[in-house]
């Protein structure tokens, strides 16, 4: 049990430096911060949406400064080829030999910007290498560095020119988070911060350190009945009738699949530490769901015709499917005591 606690409060420890750090740069998006931090401990990529100029770019900069990490962001655009993405072959004349060029993919944070603009060959390399945390060059097979974080960024308000992304790569998102804009007196901060002397950003922890806290994550303690209740919240996308919801089936004409269960359980540990626990709450789960799922349900025609998202198909499983009741009471009492 000490172990564990101290494992508990390592992370939550080192990962408030990380966010401290982080957030003296960048002002306000706490969802979006702790969505982050949640998505590295579990080891997952992330699929951000929003309009330019809400500090997407920024996040993950600062972000591998703090942890002493390599980061790259490449701008994809209808031209890009594979080897702009993973590398290539390139020959020398003076030697007569081949060398391998490796590309933008091999950091610890890879900032796919514009990830729909690219087309279907580039998405194709990039799912290996997001699934894989591999690159295959010429029959040579090479390894990104570890840890390994994507996070693609979306723009919902320009369509033109882009190429939807296919479902396979979609499903190798971890989550998919919506960012909005600041408010008034957040936005009042930023102004003031970008329009005066830069902040300094100090680094508190390495990628060594990370890959530890990672391997950590999986010790958080999950209840079985939380992991029933997360792959229950899964099958009710694929079968609304199976799970008390079936007014849902005519607006979903695919659900997600057993990843999806995979990352909630997941990112449910990881967030469990962010809050400073060795165990997972039904709150922990809950709180994730809307963002493990909603990038994972194709909606039917009449989903669309009725202007149906699914933000609230989501909400709607989550109204006709409470979490389980007076889990965990054994270990929160340990948790209080300790």
């Amino acid at each position: 049990m000490d172990t564990i606690e101290n494992s508990r409060s390592d992370v939550s420890l080192q990962m408030e430096r990380v966010l401290y750090e982080v957030k003296r740069v960048v002002v306000g998006q706490d969802h979006f911060l702790e969505r982050v931090l949640v998505a590295i401990l579990a080891g997952g990529h992330l699929l951000v949406e929003g309009v330019p100029g809400l500090a997407k770019t920024l996040t993950v900069k600062t972000l591998a400064k703090t942890i002493r990490g390599s980061f790259h962001r490449i701008q994809f655009t209808p031209d890009l080829v594979p080897a702009d993405l993973v590398g290539t072959r390139i020959y020398n004349q003076k030697t007569g030999e081949f060398s391998t060029s490796l590309g933008p993919v091999f950091s610890n944070l890879l900032l796919a910007d514009e990830i729909n603009r690219a087309p279907a060959k580039v998405q194709s390399a990039l799912l290996e290498v997001m699934q894989e945390r591999q690159v295959t060059i010429a029959g040579t097979t090479h390894l990104v560095p570890e840890p390994f974080l994507v996070m693609a960024t979306q723009n919902p308000i320009e369509t033109e020119g882009t190429y939807p992304l296919p479902e396979a790569q979609v499903d190798r998102f971890m989550m998919k988070v919506v960012v909005g804009y600041p408010s008034e007196e957040e936005e009042f901060v930023i102004v003031n911060r970008v329009t005066t002397q830069d902040q300094e950003v100090a680094s508190v922890t390495t990628t060594e350190e990370l890959a530890r806290l990672q391997r950590h994550c999986r010790d958080c303690y999950i209840d079985p009945s939380l992991v029933r209740y997360a792959v229950r919240l899964v099958a009710a996308t694929r079968d609304p009738e199976r799970c008390n919801v079936p007014h849902l089936k005519h607006y979903l004409s695919c659900g997600a699949s057993p990843r999806a269960s995979i990352h909630l359980v997941e990112g449910a540990r990881a967030l469990a530490l962010l809050r400073g626990r060795s165990h997972v709450r039904p709150e922990d789960v809950v709180d994730l769901v809307p963002d493990v799922l909603r990038h994972r349900l194709s909606l039917s025609y009449e989903a669309l015709a009725d202007n149906v998202t699914p933000d609230q198909i989501i909400h709607r499983i989550l109204k006709h499917l409470p979490p389980p009741e007076r889990v965990l009471e054994n270990h929160v009492k340990v948790d209080a005591n300790a």
